[in-house]
């Protein structure tokens, strides 16, 4: 048995969980990375860690299992939330059991939480954490969560996408890079006037292996607005990325590198900056 569950990717919990929303109990699932489980790759420029498939295990993917999800009334929330949902928002959250089960369908036939997870239950769970952080308060930084919750499920269907090219998981994955633009624009937004705190999310990744912190947001803003912002009308364009340059510009001060940033992140965030520029001299909008 113990040389069985060392070839396993993940495990459940001893203890029970109990959903605050609808009271079931459940066990929650977790990822095994010793032994060669993970075996990290390149850091893409979405700041996403791409991981190696070992031969032991073939690919594992730790961002299926971080957001912890009830198996009755699909509930979801990150681990630190999970449990401390707040009085107010059990309600709202209760009353949108049925539509999270219905949604989800419009996706997958089918999703099985009391089960290992697969591909489509990592994304399932992201979807879900987006629904119900929408009835969350402010001081549980509910906007940039939904942020990393949407990049990651974009991630992992753009990995569905190139197992099932045919299923359409390419155009969904652009909608929830959209979606994370969004959030991510307006958590910049709400910290600029004190709505909500980005700061002080414990970590914002994006991913799992490094938390690039409020820089890794003001990046990421950035170059989601680059990549899947609205290209017309043009004068709209070019607003947006001017606001986008001025963001990603503040993580080096306009040149000035600190010693405090991680150099990947300041190298990646110069390389933005300056492609940025690019299009907007094209548009002849050098200078702004």
């Amino acid at each position: 048995m113990e040389e069985e569950s060392g070839n396993r990717i993940s495990f459940f919990a001893k203890n029970k969980t109990t959903c605050p929303s609808c009271n079931s109990g459940f066990y929650r699932e977790d990822v095994r990375t010793g032994r060669g489980r993970l075996i990290a790759g390149e850091l893409a420029n979405d700041l996403r860690r791409l991981y190696e498939p070992s031969k032991k295990f073939g690919e594992v993917q730790p961002l299926v299992y971080t957001i912890t999800v009830c198996p009755v009334c699909y509930y979801a929330a990150f681990p630190s939330d999970f449990e401390n949902l707040p009085e107010k928002s059990r309600e709202a959250i209760a009353a949108q059991a049925e539509k999270r089960s219905e949604d989800i369908k419009l996706i997958f036939d089918e999703v099985e939480f009391r089960e290992p997870r697969t591909l489509k239950e990592g994304i399932a769970s992201y979807y879900f954490a987006v629904m119900c952080y929408d009835h969350f308060p402010h001081d549980f930084s509910p906007t940039i969560k939904q942020g990393i919750a949407s990049l990651r499920a974009a991630w992992l269907l753009s990995d569905m996408h190139r197992r099932l090219p045919n299923e359409n998981y390419d155009y969904l994955s652009q909608l929830f890079f959209n979606k994370a633009r969004f959030f991510y624009t307006l958590a910049v937004e709400y910290e600029g006037n004190g709505r909500e705190s980005v700061s002080r999310v414990g970590h914002l990744g994006p991913d799992l292996d490094k938390n690039y912190g409020y820089d890794g947001v003001l990046y990421l803003s950035a170059l989601l607005e680059y990549l899947y912002g609205s290209r017309e009308p043009l004068e709209k364009r070019i607003k947006a990325l001017i606001l986008a340059r001025r963001t990603v510009g503040r993580i080096f001060g306009m040149g000035r590198a600190s010693k405090d940033k991680p150099s990947v992140l300041l190298d990646k965030a110069k390389e933005l900056y300056a492609k940025i520029g690019e299009e907007l001299e094209m548009s002849g909008q050098g200078d702004a």
